[in-house]
This record gives C-alpha cells, structure tokens and sequence, in this order.
C-alpha cells in the first residue's frame, strides 16, 4: 500500500514538472527556460526536479514526449477506429480531434514554432522521433481523402501537410494578437469550436445533404 502510494505521489510530481516545463519551454525557448524556475513552478525542489530528470535536455524530451503521447493517442484511436462510415467522416473527425487538442495545449504550438526554425539536435530529434511517423500516418489517408475527391488532388503531401497544420495552427500561436485585433481569445471553448468548424469548411467544404453520397 505504502509503495503504492509513493510510486502514484512519483507520477504526480513528475506529471507537474513536466508539465511546468512545456509552459516554460514554449515561453522562453530551451536556452531561455532555467530548470530553477521550472522546479518552483512546478512546486518542487530543484534536486528533486533533478532527481526525476537528470539534465535540461532530458527534461526537454521528457516534456514533448508528454505533449505527443496525448497528441497521438487521441489521432491513433482515430484512425484505427472502424465506425467512421467513410473517408470523410474520418477526415473531419481527425480535424476536429486535432484543432481540440492545440486549442487546450496552445504551449504545444508554440514550443513546435520555436523548435522547427532551428537546425540542431533538438529539431532533428523531434522531426525524427514525433512529427515524421505522424506524417507518414496521415499520408494515406490524405491520398485516400484525394482520389476520392474529398480533398483537391494533385496538391503535393509537403504543402498539404503544413497549410493544414498552419491553418489550425496560428491562431493560437498568435493567441494575444488575435486577443488585441479580434477581441477573441481563440483558448475560450466556444472559439475552439468556431475555429474546427472554419478548418473543417476550409478543407472539406459543406457537408453532403442528407442522403447526398459524399
């Protein structure tokens, strides 16, 4: 009972610092973060904080796996899921999951911007291990959503890719410009709504009327 205790009081401390870390890092950049401050965010010491991860840049991997693991369970489930009844209902369903996700962890955006204009083992590491098995997944389906005619063919998968990821994207990258020119705050659930349902027009157009074949 008492092993069991501490090992769940273990996770807890680790699931705050690392969460402590993905808001630091996606606020000041890896070398801006200091781990001093990520363990007083975090509500715990620094050699505990060490303890737990040793150095900086394990504690920065450690913090994207997190942020990626929830990320890929939600898009696995997905995409491995037979009820969907066609490609276009797993396209929109995959584009509402994904705009949900980004809109409650916009820290997630913001570290993704800051590492991928870098070259470095940083980027290269989370190009390696996370975004690339991502993009190969979703190939098939974006090929399949193509030669269907869900989605406009003869688009090139990298431009796909990365229009996609822009349009979800930058509204909550540029969350306080979006705050002081709109007066929205795209982080509000009923603005993460309107925003998948723009991204789910943009790319899917209307949907089929009722009885219409998609």
């Amino acid at each position: 009972m008492a092993r069991a205790a501490r090992a769940e009081a273990g996770s807890d401390t680790r699931e705050r610092i690392l969460s402590a870390a993905l808001a630091a890092f996606s606020q000041n950049g890896f070398d801006g973060a200091r781990t001093r401050d990520i363990a007083a965010r975090a509500g715990v010491t620094l050699g505990l904080l060490q303890y737990h991860f040793g150095s900086k840049p394990r504690l920065w991997r450690a913090a994207v796996d997190l942020a990626f693991a929830e990320l890929g369970r939600g898009l696995e489930a997905l995409l491995e899921d037979p009820a969907p009844r066609d490609t276009r209902e797993r396209l929109r369903l995959l584009i509402r999951s994904y705009v949900a996700f980004v809109g409650r962890n916009p820290e997630f955006v913001r570290l993704m911007h800051d590492e991928g204009k870098r070259r470095g083992p940083r980027s290269r590491w989370l190009a390696d291990r996370h975004v690339k098995p991502l993009y190969d997944r979703l190939l098939g389906l974006v090929g399949d959503a193509q030669r269907e005619g869900i989605l406009r063919g003869g688009i090139p998968a990298p431009h796909f890719a990365y229009a996609f990821v822009g349009a979800v994207d930058v509204i909550f990258h540029q969350a306080e410009e979006c705050r002081r020119v709109a007066g929205l705050d795209p982080t509000d659930e009923d603005a993460i709504e309107a925003h998948a349902a723009a991204v789910e027009s943009l790319f899917l157009g209307p949907a089929p009327s009722r009885g219409e074949n998609p």
